[in-house]
């Protein structure tokens, strides 16, 4: 099983970025636990600022991998490419996030991805993505 984790902008100053909000840990320091959490599945791990970019990685692994686990960032909120690109793909997407953004400011409430994705988790830390992994899991043994 084939799993890809793309993070979006600023993810990539987890553990530095208001961490009262995100937490303390970065992500390259939380992925070593998913993988050994999940050693059967191959987790891939790729982040970009650049929502083009996002949109290629999708594209490249949507149509062979058996999900993908999707913290769009700040991008959740105004893409419509990413939605369009979410549409188009042969594997299940789940939205996730870190913070449970309905508790945050009413620009984060919507969603513009939600809408083309299998799910979405939030709210858990970090485990948000495990939670994202199990589900992707269990959808493929069914």
């Amino acid at each position: 099983m084939k799993i890809l984790i793309l993070n979006g902008p600023n993810l990539n100053l987890l553990g530095v970025r208001e961490p009262g909000i995100y937490g303390s840990s970065s992500f390259d320091d939380y992925l070593p636990k998913l993988r050994k959490r999940f050693p059967d599945v191959e987790i891939e791990y790729f982040q970009s600022n650049v929502e083009g970019l996002m949109i290629d990685k999708m594209q490249e692994v949507g149509f062979t991998y058996d999900g993908i686990v999707l913290n769009a960032g700040a991008y959740t909120h105004t893409s419509i490419a990413l939605q369009d690109c979410i549409r188009s793909l042969r594997c299940p997407v789940i939205e996730v996030h870190i913070s449970n953004v309905h508790r945050r400011e009413e620009y984060r409430h919507k969603s513009m991805i939600s809408c083309a994705c299998l799910g979405v988790i939030c709210g858990f830390g970090l485990d948000s993505y495990l939670l994202a992994i199990e589900e992707l899991i269990i959808i493929h043994n069914s």
